[in-house]
């Protein structure tokens, strides 16, 4: 039988599923993940950050917390975030941001989704994460937004 695919969602994704633009997507995505069809992947990082969300997020996120993997900041992430600030990925007011993705790539997921198009899902920034995450020995890894990593064939 075929693994699911490990996917780590930020805590952007939680939050769409409370916004206008972003909620079908949203919601289709963890439909998903609660049929199977993803291994979700979060961090300490979304959990913190979701302290501070609306109660309804807290409570999609609580709701699928007991088949999600939860990860936790350790050397190697740390140092890879540093590795992306220090090469300009983003500045250090958006570290969390490349947390996310060095959290991601260092826990072998496949894929992280955001809906972060300015620091995460950003054409120019996946080119220079992926770069300096081979340069450490990690793979590189998709980057993408919710609606992009749907089965289209679970919604006919």
């Amino acid at each position: 039988m075929k693994q699911p695919m490990r996917v780590y969602a930020d805590t952007s994704v939680f939050g769409g599923t409370q916004d206008d633009i972003f909620e079908e997507a949203s919601n289709l995505f963890f439909e998903q993940v609660r049929k199977g069809h993803f291994q979700l992947v979060v961090s300490g990082l979304v959990e913190q950050e979701l302290r501070h969300a609306p109660p309804e997020v807290q409570a999609i996120f609580n709701e699928l917390l007991p088949m999600v993997e939860v990860v936790e900041e350790s050397k190697a992430a740390l140092s890879l975030q540093q590795a992306y600030l220090d090469n300009g990925v983003v500045t250090p007011k958006w570290s969390d941001d490349a947390l996310h993705v060095a959290l991601a790539s260092i826990s072998e997921c496949t894929v992280i989704v955001s809906w972060n198009f300015k620091h995460i899902v950003n054409l120019k920034r996946i080119s220079l994460y992926n770069a300096i995450s081979m340069l450490h020995g990690y793979r590189s890894i998709e980057i993408r937004s919710p609606i992009e990593v749907l089965d289209n064939d679970e919604q006919k």
